[in-house]
């Protein structure tokens, strides 16, 4: 990194960081349908390694309210914007966005920022965010929570498990982000099946 007074863009600086990133990211990607993402703390952790706080990476909220979030970050050097990057969160999306939209919105925003100012593998989506929307419209994953929800009796259950076994195969290997999301869920269902004696 060249020496320089955080006042000034250095392109080299720019240059080195994602030079960097694309060699440092062997073991630190999500591999999701066969395509390599970057996670978000992984571009943050490049950044801060090569630029410290010469970038100084600013958030704010565009709107919020009880159904949706809409957040921008900014990266700033030296008092000039050099990327921006926007995210957008629904509560309803996931159990976890149900208490933290706004902390996901954030790191969405900022990742994206980062993707726009080269930390990126050609993927302005991060892993999240790409397993966050593969989630959303992945109809099997629905179906899958839809049925367990109704299992009524331990042959229920069982029948369950053996129709699900492939797809829940397929999705810990191609999304593995999205597999654990569901696995939180899963978790959540049996203990409430168990707590009423269903299995």
């Amino acid at each position: 990194m060249s020496n320089n007074d955080n006042n000034t863009i250095i392109p080299d600086d720019i240059i080195s960081t994602i030079n960097d990133f694309k060699r440092s990211k062997n073991g630190s990607m999500i591999s999701i349908h066969g395509k390599e993402y970057a996670t978000v703390p992984h571009r943050v952790a490049v950044v801060r390694r090569n630029l410290g706080a010469k970038l100084q990476i600013l958030t704010e909220i565009i709107s919020i309210d009880k159904d949706t979030v809409v957040m921008k970050a900014s990266g700033v050097i030296g008092g000039n914007v050099i990327a921006t990057g926007h995210a957008e969160e629904k509560r309803s999306a996931s159990r976890i966005n149900q208490t933290s939209a706004l902390e996901n919105c954030e790191t969405s925003a900022v990742g994206r920022m980062l993707a726009f100012v080269g930390i990126t593998n050609d993927s302005i989506a991060s892993a999240e965010e790409v397993s966050s929307a593969i989630e959303q419209t992945d109809k099997k994953i629905q179906a899958a929570l839809t049925d367990l929800n109704a299992v009524s009796h331990a042959g229920n259950y069982k029948e369950w498990l053996s129709k699900n076994k492939p797809f829940l195969s397929d999705l810990k290997n191609n999304n593995p982000l999205s597999y654990q999301a569901f696995m939180e869920k899963f978790t959540s269902v049996k203990s409430n099946l168990q707590s009423k004696g269903v299995i």
